[in-house]
């Protein structure tokens, strides 16, 4: 990296490619995750032409296969570690967990980005220190962007990741088109527990639309108006990386339909991601899951 590309890229992701470890029940696994795994797979899954620009060590490169297998282009750069997060589980409805930073594969620069202009970058870092304002805004000025506010208000420090404020959000978020945040990161930004409230106040800060994923559903604020959709799972086997496949529903979406609509698709959605392990499976699923996704879309 960086190489000219000129194949049209409906997103472009960026963030760290993950290794992490889930703890369900005192039951430890191995799996890939991040916005470049979760997010990059739902969106492909659900036709669009995806790249992901990530950071992991060398021997982790096997990983991305997955992804190269499902038509992703993949520009990597090699870290001396793979970033990683050990999740551990708390409650029944898997909403509250333990986080704890397994490694860190350093800050992007502005010379790790190829030479393409997407339709929309969706900016996923796992953690604060992946990304900092100025590759923001040089994005920006590139392409409308998504961003997770998780790489911003997720800290590490020492052997923990604790939630802290971003101190660049009133220069960053104006540069924001679509935000995704969770309710602890909500209130961590807004100082806000009511999160209609919370998403108004990240509007006002200058995002054009929030989407704000609690245990229940998602609630996104766009175009001065709030909307709502339940998730619906019959199970929560596939609770990690229900944000990002939340967010990438949306923007896959949003592309075509009206921000209402675009909430019910990416409710939907996300309740069958929830019931499988793993990033989202498409119409390879299950012919149950299949069907219900044809009622979909």
């Amino acid at each position: 990296m960086p190489r000219s590309d000129n194949s049209p890229v409906d997103v472009a992701v960026l963030g760290h490619f993950a290794r992490d470890k889930i703890i369900v029940n005192g039951v430890e696994s191995i799996a890939s995750g991040g916005s470049v795994y979760y997010g990059a797979l739902a969106l492909r899954r659900l036709g669009l032409r995806v790249v992901i620009i990530t950071r992991l060590a060398r021997e982790d490169r096997p990983r991305l296969a997955e992804l190269t297998a499902e038509g992703i282009r993949v520009y990597a750069r090699s870290a001396h570690e793979t970033s990683g997060i050990a999740n551990t589980y708390l409650t029944s409805d898997m909403d509250r967990r333990l986080t704890r930073p397994l490694g860190f594969a350093g800050p992007f620069r502005l010379r790790d980005l190829p030479r393409l202009t997407p339709r929309l970058w969706l900016v996923g870092p796992l953690m604060a220190g992946e990304v900092d304002l100025a590759f923001v805004r040089a994005l920006a000025a590139r392409a409308p962007v998504a961003l997770d506010a998780q790489g911003f208000v997720r800290v590490r420090e020492g052997d923990d990741l604790v939630f802290r404020d971003w101190a660049d959000k009133k220069q960053g978020l104006p540069l924001v088109h679509y935000l995704k945040v969770d309710q602890a990161e909500a209130e961590v930004l807004t100082g806000l527990t009511d999160r209609h409230a919370a998403a108004r106040t990240l509007e006002s800060w200058g995002v054009q639309e929030v989407v704000l994923t609690h245990a229940g559903g998602v609630l996104v604020r766009a175009e001065g108006k709030d909307y709502e959709a339940a998730f619906t799972p019959r199970s929560l086997a596939g609770r990690t990386g229900r944000g990002d496949t939340c967010f990438a529903a949306y923007l896959a979406r949003r592309r075509s339909a009206a921000p209402r609509d675009a909430c019910d698709f990416a409710a939907r959605i996300t309740s069958l991601k929830l019931e499988t392990p793993g990033a989202f499976v498409g119409l390879s699923s299950s012919d149950d899951q299949a069907n219900r996704l044809r009622n979909i879309v």
